[in-house]
């Protein structure tokens, strides 16, 4: 979907259509959840501070958050999903991987299914949509974002080496900022760079993923459509009023962070095996320490104790903190080594 939440609530309210708008709090410590591709003009984004996205435009509408709304919404464009096939994995409420190899209709281009998938969402809902057509996951997703608002793109076979040679290395799966700065060290700026890499040489810089790295370099993604997802780590933060400049003040705020995650876990009945601090300080620098063990984390006890091992490891460099956050991930009983990956790549915090 287009800038769902902003589209969501520019639709609902005609006044604000046209207009840079963003959905979160204004607060001077909010936090931009979505931006309208007016507000995108002027260069804000999702997770920009609120302040920061002020200074860039002062006449920002700031909306908030309608959950529920979203939520529901959702539903209802899976089940459009769902006439075309039931081979759907959801990335979030609004992002989804459909297989479309063998459809309801019968449709023989996915392409089609994709223009009628697009013209169902804008005649029910009056919402917009950018899809991607390919043969793989990967290329699907790549393709997605090429053409955004209300794009159509489609990679096929013939095609899919040269899209990948000028991709920047941003752009790939699993490359975040962490990973993007260590490809940058290693002369690795575009897809034609990573393609010159053997998958050897990209095992050793960063582990596991490294052959993954390997394979989307040369269109290869052999991930299939899962329909019924794993949960892949459960979370709970905390963003302050005011900086917390003492480790001390931190630790004391742990209590409370803890019960709920416990809480969520039981919920939720996961087991994992990595306990991951969060912090985000003053200077909106992000800061994660985790710590992986055979057995899983599920207590209160257990995460106060962890959370303030690890909060040791962390130099706030004279920063105050402005958010701590607490969560549980790796519920795969084979162990990973996450020594060489993006924290966010390891533990996507769902919960966040």
């Amino acid at each position: 979907m287009d800038a769902f939440y902003a589209s969501v609530e520019q639709r609902d309210h005609p006044e604000w259509r046209g207009k840079p708008l963003v959905v979160g709090s204004s607060h001077p410590r909010g936090v931009i959840a979505a931006a309208s591709y007016e507000a995108r003009k002027f260069g804000i984004h999702s997770a920009m501070p609120s302040k920061r996205a002020l200074q860039l435009c002062p006449h920002l509408i700031f909306v908030p958050l309608r959950f529920d709304v979203y939520k529901s919404e959702s539903r209802e464009i899976h089940n459009i999903f769902s006439e075309y096939t039931d081979l759907i994995e959801p990335l979030s409420l609004d992002e989804a991987f459909l297989d479309v190899t063998e459809n309801k209709p019968g449709i023989l281009l996915a392409q089609d299914i994709a223009k009628e998938i697009k013209t169902k969402i804008k005649s029910q809902l009056n919402l917009t949509a950018s899809a991607g057509v390919s043969y793989n996951k990967f290329l699907a997703k790549i393709a997605s974002d090429m053409q955004k608002p209300d794009g159509l793109t489609v990679i096929h076979p013939k095609r899919a080496l040269r899209v990948i040679e000028n991709l920047p290395i941003e752009d790939f799966w699993g490359v975040g900022q962490v990973t993007a700065r260590r490809m940058h060290e290693l002369g690795i700026h575009t897809g034609k760079d990573l393609q010159e890499k053997s998958e050897g040489f990209l095992i050793k810089n960063f582990g596991k993923i490294g052959s993954l790295f390997a394979e989307f370099a040369q269109g290869n993604d052999h991930r299939e459509v899962e329909t019924d997802r794993k949960r892949l780590s459960v979370g709970c933060e905390q963003t302050f009023g005011e900086d917390i400049m003492e480790k001390e003040q931190i630790i004391a705020r742990f209590d409370e962070l803890a019960n709920e995650l416990e809480k969520r876990i039981e919920k939720a009945h996961f087991q994992g095996h990595t306990f991951t601090l969060k912090i985000k300080r003053g200077d909106f620098k992000l800061v994660t320490r985790s710590q992986t063990a055979e057995t899983c984390f599920t207590s209160a006890k257990e995460f106060i104790e962890l959370g303030t091992k690890l909060l040791e490891t962390v130099n706030l460099e004279n920063h105050g903190v402005r958010l701590i956050g607490f969560s549980v991930s790796n519920p795969t009983a084979d162990i990973i080594s996450n020594t060489m990956l993006d924290p966010q790549l390891l533990i996507p915090f769902e919960e966040f």
